[in-house]
């Protein structure tokens, strides 16, 4: 069975960074997959904010605007998420989650942006 632990959330002001760490336990059947980062903020649709291959090919949501970079290490699967710029916006629990057939998620890590 696979699991999905986040780590690294937290609260900041405006204007500062955060590191989201995800490591996954287990195997995959059929190798590591495609992992990433999804976000829901309350009383809204859970979002991609970005996901990266194991080719280390990143995609980035439009909100992220260059402010996010998304890193993998394959043999650990572990995926980074560095998060700088921070907006109130950002305020949401952040998710990881593994691209696999099965689709696998973590159970969330806060990030709360204020002053």
């Amino acid at each position: 069975q696979v699991q999905l632990v986040e780590s690294g959330g937290g609260v900041v002001q405006p204007g500062g960074s955060l590191r989201l760490t995800c490591v996954a336990s287990g195997r995959f059947v059929g190798g590591i997959p495609a992992m990433g980062w999804y976000r829901q903020a309350p009383g809204k649709q859970r979002e991609l904010v970005a996901m990266i291959t194991t080719g280390g090919v990143p995609r980035y949501a439009d909100f992220v605007q260059g402010r996010f970079t998304i890193s993998g290490d394959n043999a650990k699967a572990t995926v980074l998420l560095q998060m700088n710029s921070l907006k109130p916006d950002d305020t949401a629990v952040y998710y990881c989650y593994a691209d696999s057939p099965t689709g696998y998620w973590g159970q969330g890590t806060q990030v709360t942006v204020s002053s």
